[in-house]
């Protein structure tokens, strides 16, 4: 268990400081937020997104880490049409900042494969890679929004280890919260990772969304002995779909819409979260290490 711990405390190390040759560079560490779930579906990528867009409107340059190897569909939600993907980078064709592309709102966008199942399963020398590349491309963002796959593949645990702060995405589905405890147990048996920050999605109520989130901690203190963090929910919104279709964020589209505003104060948690941290000198989401 300590050597699992010392790992995910590694992948951190290498996500903000970079292979041994790049240990003395000047480029100041990225904050980190991976935004994960254990079943596909549940709204993940479409949340990251338009979170990336609203953080970035309150002021942070914002870079959006498409982190699903073999499903990425972050650009596809966006109607991007990327000329490059990380499979380039990987293989040696370009270094990772030409493979960044504008999004909405002026986010970058680090672009995953679709349709190539060998980027599912990274090697560790490719792992290392991109974390180096990823690591030098901090220099000039305040926050590293990682939008990792649904599940728990070994790409999906070690992209979560990566970053300094972990949101889950769950729905009132039985399936979802079944799928999202999977998701925080092996991260805890692994890395020993006990920062999980919840969000309930497609909830009908706050009643539901707050059932939820009982239902997921209740076991999580039963069997694993600690507390989880409730971040926030959104409720079921038509308007989403209608984004969704339109290849157009949500926050834009509907601005006034229900998922928009609770969107909005979860971003707003973040970042009165990040200025707490920050004026007790603790871990930061924002800003370089002191």
């Amino acid at each position: 268990m300590i050597l699992a711990q010392d790992q995910g405390a590694t992948l951190r190390k290498l996500s903000f400081k970079g292979s041994v040759a790049q240990a003395s560079s000047k480029v100041p560490p990225v904050r980190s937020l991976a935004v994960t779930s254990g079943k596909g579906g549940v709204g993940k990528t479409s949340l990251a997104a338009n979170l990336a867009c609203l953080i970035s409107e309150m002021g942070r340059k914002v870079l959006l880490f498409d982190a699903d190897m073999g499903l990425a569909n972050v650009d596809v939600l966006f109607g991007l049409n990327p000329q490059r993907t990380i499979r380039d980078f990987l293989e040696g064709r370009c270094l990772l900042q030409e493979i960044v592309t504008e999004g909405p709102s002026g986010i970058s966008i680090v672009p995953g494969g679709s349709g190539q199942s060998d980027l599912t399963h990274l090697t560790k020398e490719q792992r290392l890679l991109l974390y180096s590349g990823i690591n030098l491309l901090g220099g000039d963002h305040d926050l590293l929004l990682i939008d990792t796959a649904a599940g728990v593949s070994q790409n999906v645990l070690q992209f979560n280890a990566m970053a300094e702060r972990l949101i889950v995405i769950v729905t009132p589905e039985p399936t979802s919260i079944t799928d999202a405890y999977a998701v925080i147990k092996l991260m805890f048996l692994h890395y020993r990772r006990r920062d999980f920050l919840i969000v309930v999605n497609n909830a009908r109520s706050p009643q539901e969304a707050h059932a939820t989130f009982e239902g997921l901690n209740r076991v999580v203190e039963t069997f694993l002995k600690f507390s989880l963090k409730e971040l926030g929910w959104l409720p079921w919104d038509g308007a989403v779909m209608k984004s969704v279709r339109s290849q157009r964020p949500f926050v834009h589209m509907f601005p006034e819409a229900r998922a928009t505003s609770h969107l909005r104060e979860i971003a707003i948690r973040i970042m009165e979260m990040a200025g707490r941290e920050d004026s007790i000198g603790g871990m930061t989401l924002f800003g370089p290490y002191a």
